[in-house]
């Protein structure tokens, strides 16, 4: 019941600060560019801390630039130039401090970097397409994750009984896994319904929201137990403690991260709305 409490309070804070940060940002693109910068260092950090290698600057400083510089660099198409140079830097510090900066230490740090970095980014690669509608995508992928996380824990509260995988995730349930992948499809309908008031002159596929919301949902699963046997390696319960109830960012963005790309692929080659 407390942590019911502490997820509540957090959404009760995290909720307006996000309506304001994503009303700002449609007006304003740069804004979401720098959102996204900032979520990926903070994230990476986490990722390091939890193995304490945020202290190897030779780890460290090459991961947090790669995180802030990628996202910014979207609009110019630097991605693979960007990606190079970060994997030929990584092996020079493995070179060059080679008994600080082990081959284990660089293989979790970059893939996991490189993981983060590449999913979160997905949420600034449709908006140029559907004419800069910014917020929508951003809105659509974590309502969908959040929602789906939240009937997951929800319906797993009140009528969860069969252990969905007891030795990675001992809380999570087969009942609560209907419910979030359920509250996650239906979100991305409400989600839609809305922005027809907030886009007047869009026109949305609610058959390929469904489809949106449905492989959304599920993939986030993949995403939030991914990162749970990550968490259950290096021995912690969770990535950080900033959002009460929720634990850090990489806690609360680890499914966002596997369902962006799939988002995007689908945006990609069907149209979701048209203008």
């Amino acid at each position: 019941m407390e942590s019911m409490k502490s997820r509540v309070l957090t959404a009760a804070i995290g909720i307006p600060l996000a309506v304001v940060l994503l009303v700002l940002g449609e007006f304003f693109h740069p804004i979401m560019y720098i959102i996204v910068s900032l979520l990926n260092l903070i994230m990476v950090y986490e990722l390091l801390l939890a193995k304490k290698l945020h202290t190897n600057a030779g780890i460290f400083i090459p991961c947090a630039v790669y995180a802030v510089v990628q996202p910014l660099l979207i609009p110019f198409k630097f991605g693979y130039i960007t990606l190079y140079a970060f994997i030929v830097v990584m092996f020079l510090m493995m070179i060059k401090d080679f008994k600080k900066v082990t081959y284990g230490d660089l293989c979790y740090s970059a893939f996991g970097t490189m993981v983060i970095v590449y999913g979160l980014s997905s949420l600034l690669l449709l908006p140029p397409m559907y004419d800069n509608y910014f917020t929508f995508f951003f809105v659509l992928c974590i309502g969908i994750c959040w929602f789906a996380d939240a009937g997951a824990y929800f319906t797993g509260v009140y009528f969860g009984k069969h252990k969905l995988c007891p030795q990675i995730s001992p809380n999570k349930t087969v009942e609560g896994f209907i419910g979030g992948i359920a509250a996650g499809t239906v979100s991305s309908f409400l989600i839609g319904f809305v922005y027809t008031f907030i886009y007047n002159n869009a026109k949305f596929d609610f058959l390929l929201l469904f489809v949106v919301g449905l492989a959304a949902s599920l993939i986030s699963v993949l995403g939030d137990l991914s990162f749970s046997v990550i968490k259950r390696s290096c021995k912690i319960k969770d990535f950080g403690s900033i959002f009460p109830g929720h634990g850090g960012f990489l806690d609360r963005f680890d499914s966002v991260i596997l369902a962006a790309p799939m988002i995007y692929f689908i945006g990609k080659y069907f149209s979701i709305f048209s203008i």
